[in-house]
């Protein structure tokens, strides 16, 4: 039994933490940078860890890595070896961890809690292109190339001790096959899969999420299937599409709702988060159980979550 499935036979949702970069941007860190979180893990550990705690005081069960940008090719980018990559991932674990030692150590916040979990970020191919592709999917690479490209990471991840990967902002059905073809590699991991949309039927790419559910459903060591990164405007329906291909969990931790533009790495438009908590009832309703923020989304967001959860 994978620690998702554990934890949910325990409690009947799990609260993830919400967004690191934009939460990053708003406690001073320049991100205007292709390494994005990545670069914060080389300059500033104790920001990152702090952030954790923070989201873990407001009622996270899951802290989501620092690892979505960190990858191999990407830190090379900057003069790094691969060894030097390898270790920088692996930090954004221990950070994590650290992070929840120190939220465990104080016996107060064990009070109707359970222990929380470490989910590896295993951002897509687009992330590391950083150029918004994770929410076109519009890069050409085989198979192949793509499960050479996330192989390092998730080998560091898992030695790392995460609990789970969280394959997450994920464009495109293609990338998810390799992902998973991938994960056959290391039997003993669990992973979640969540992608970006487009509307409440489409992946970014294009494929339908009803297909890419009914896809991975089949596989043992997906723990859970959603949507993360995209409109709150379009969860409600994709949990819908979600529900009638598969019987894992459903998870969902979307943005603010803006718009995220590439060439200025900057977000614009209107949100359409100001009421997260009634939103995030919703979508338990409709049948998510895993549930969080994306960019954009605070401490206080995931706070909203934890209030109403209270009386169930």
């Amino acid at each position: 039994m994978n620690p998702i499935e554990q934890l949910l036979q325990k409690q009947n949702i799990i609260v993830l933490d919400g967004a690191l970069a934009t939460e990053l941007e708003n406690r001073g860190c320049d991100l205007n940078d292709s390494l994005w979180s990545a670069r914060v893990l080389m300059e500033q550990p104790d920001l990152i860890q702090q952030v954790h705690l923070d989201y873990f005081n407001a009622g996270a069960d899951v802290a989501i890595t620092a690892s979505y940008q960190a990858t191999v090719e990407g830190f090379a980018q900057r003069g790094l070896n691969k060894n030097q990559a390898i270790d920088l991932i692996k930090k954004s674990v221990q950070i994590a961890k650290d992070a929840r030692d120190e939220f465990w150590s104080d016996e107060k916040n064990r009070i109707n809690r359970s222990y929380p979990l470490i989910a590896g970020s295993v951002g897509p191919y687009g992330a590391f292109l950083a150029d918004g592709s994770e929410y076109r999917g519009d890069y050409q690479l085989t198979e192949q190339e793509l499960i050479d490209f996330h192989r390092p990471r998730i080998e560091a991840l898992i030695e790392s001790g995460v609990d789970v990967l969280a394959c997450e902002t994920i464009p495109k059905f293609a990338e998810a096959k390799a992902l998973m073809k991938l994960l056959s590699e290391f039997p003993q991991a669990s992973a979640w899969f969540t992608f970006t949309a487009k509307d409440g039927e489409h992946i970014s790419h294009g494929e339908k999420i009803a297909d890419v559910a009914k896809y991975l459903d089949s596989y043992p060591q997906v723990a859970g299937i959603g949507i993360n990164c995209s409109s709150p405007l379009h969860i409600l329906a994709l949990i819908d599409e979600i529900k009638k291909n598969t019987s894992k969990p459903i998870i969902v931790y979307p943005n603010s709702g803006e718009v995220y533009v590439s060439v200025t790495n900057s977000w614009h438009g209107e949100t359409s988060c100001e009421s997260f908590g009634l939103q995030s009832k919703d979508w338990y309703e409709h049948g998510a159980k895993i549930i969080g923020g994306c960019c954009r989304t605070t401490p206080e967001h995931i706070k909203e979550i934890k209030n109403w959860m209270i009386n169930l």
